[in-house]
């Protein structure tokens, strides 16, 4: 969820959506975000039910994309690059100079999109790939489908209220994204590591207490560090 919010500071800004105007679109992108995690979940429970491999590609997976991240440049967020957004003005005519929160306005008898749907179109296609990796990583803690439906709704509903509350302080933390990255990639081997000794009929588990003692630890590691490394930057200036 906190890959979500970077997500909504940096399209906000790109798009230039004032403050007051945030709410509407979070509000409909959280709407889509909880209706797409829910098709995701059912076919993910129902693939691993039927196909019990697939727990290890989605391990592998999350190792590649925690890996990924960890080397990924702040640089390379830069949404003039992205192909999401170029895709979206290729095939949507778009008026940018909208004042009003509307996601779609006529002009001279012509139909236009405008930047908050843009922003609203983005939201939701990059839940879309979060959702890729976060789906098979809560798969790896339980599979009880009414479990896992229900801690998605209440994560995606409460990134809504948690954007508003640190959208002026998550930039502070430089070290989240690796906090994350090695998250994913132990989540990962988590699951790798438990199929395997399940298929060999071992004992051997990593209990969910210890993946929630590294991710609380992983984050609090990196939050500390980044306060610390800032204030003695402030320091030198």
């Amino acid at each position: 969820s906190i890959d979500n919010l970077f997500i909504f500071i940096l399209v906000f800004s790109y798009f230039k959506i004032a403050p007051k105007y945030q709410h509407r679109i979070l509000f409909w992108g959280v709407f889509g975000a909880l209706v797409m995690r829910v098709i995701f979940i059912f076919g993910g429970a129902a693939l691993l039910h039927r196909f019990e491999w697939l727990m290890y590609i989605f391990g592998a997976f999350l190792v590649y994309t925690g890996i990924k991240m960890f080397f990924e440049k702040d640089g390379d967020q830069d949404l003039n690059d992205s192909g999401m957004i170029k895709l979206f003005r290729k095939f949507l005519p778009i008026k940018e100079d909208v004042v009003e929160p509307h996601f779609l306005v006529k002009d001279n008898g012509k139909v236009y999109a405008t930047q908050f749907l843009l922003a609203l179109l983005f939201i939701e296609a990059s839940d879309l790939l979060f959702a890729v990796d976060s789906i098979p990583a809560v798969l790896a803690v339980t599979q009880d489908t009414f479990i896992v439906v229900t801690s998605n709704i209440f994560a995606i509903m409460g990134l809504r209220s948690l954007y508003f509350a640190l959208a002026s302080i998550l930039p502070m933390f430089r070290y989240i994204k690796y906090a994350l990255a090695g998250i994913l990639a132990f989540i990962g081997v988590k699951m790798i590591v438990n199929e395997v000794s399940k298929m060999m009929g071992s004992s051997f588990q990593i209990s969910n207490v210890l993946s929630l003692a590294v991710i609380v630890g992983s984050l609090a590691i990196a939050i500390v560090a980044s306060i610390i490394v800032s204030r003695r930057e402030e320091k030198q200036v």
